[in-house]
């Protein structure tokens, strides 16, 4: 009886056992790519204000990083941000590091090769920046040829550039940088004559330097639209966030974000 006891005890001590690693493993096992469950980690370039940026006390903010906290409210999710090498993006996406990508994301056939995106929710254009001072010695794409230009990598303009040798051949030097950040305080300082960067980010800084930058009406290269880039086999997180942000944009709350950030509704209508 004494042995039977014994045994009985072990069996059940083991299923209990059993049923806590199940248990667990079902937890860690919760993937954003199904329906309404699991963390959502996007992958953004901490750099790129006002999309996405570290502010005074170290803490992730911009218009992006609200859209996708409201989003992750509606679906129930937690979401994390992961700042990445927004040049190695696309492998950081495929190898699961991070679920979306979701920074001031332009789209792209190059890039729909590689990834799903949402719909498109804002337009961007690549236009010139320079120095007051220089103002008027750059009114046109032709005046950058012979010019020292700066722009980011990993970026749209950098690929047009580079897709352009004729266009980027004409320039004394194209200097590609890993933020914008330091390509504006290049410029400021007289070791850039120009930048081509995305108008969104160029005006956010240059309202903090109004008195040193000016924006030129000279868009380079094509106008482009903004987008969230997933997995292609995450058909249902994609679905999921596209529902939320089709919603967000017909109440009103992407046209308050928007506001909050450029100081008036820059959505795509």
């Amino acid at each position: 009886m004494k042995r039977l006891f014994m045994l009985a005890t072990m069996v059940v001590f083991s299923l209990v056992a059993l049923a806590g690693c199940g248990g667990n493993q079902a937890a860690e096992s919760g993937s954003s790519s199904g329906s309404g469950s699991g963390k959502i980690v996007v992958g953004l370039d901490d750099n790129y204000p006002p999309m996405g940026f570290k502010d005074e006390n170290n803490e992730i903010t911009g218009f992006d990083v609200d859209v996708a906290k409201e989003a992750a409210k509606r679906l129930g999710r937690e979401v994390e941000f992961k700042a990445i090498d927004w040049d190695s993006k696309e492998a950081e996406l495929k190898s699961k590091r991070v679920d979306v990508l979701w920074n001031g994301l332009d789209i792209t056939e190059k890039r729909k090769e590689n990834m799903a995106f949402s719909e498109p929710y804002m337009e961007n254009r690549q236009i010139v920046f320079v120095r007051k001072d220089k103002a008027d010695s750059i009114k046109s794409v032709e005046d950058l040829q012979g010019k020292v230009v700066g722009t980011q990598s990993g970026g749209t303009a950098e690929e047009y550039i580079d897709e352009h040798q004729s266009f980027k051949q004409g320039m004394k030097d194209v200097k590609k940088y890993t933020d914008y950040i330091s390509a504006f305080m290049d410029l400021e300082n007289g070791r850039l004559d120009a930048i081509v960067a995305d108008e969104i980010t160029g005006r956010y800084y240059m309202s903090k330097h109004p008195e040193n930058l000016a924006a030129q009406e000279i868009v380079v290269g094509p106008i482009s639209d903004f987008g969230i880039g997933f997995r292609k086999e995450d058909t249902e997180l994609r679905a999921e966030v596209q529902k939320v942000m089709d919603e967000m944009k017909a109440d009103g709350t992407l046209a308050k974000i928007s506001e909050k950030w450029f100081g008036k509704d820059i959505m795509k209508k």
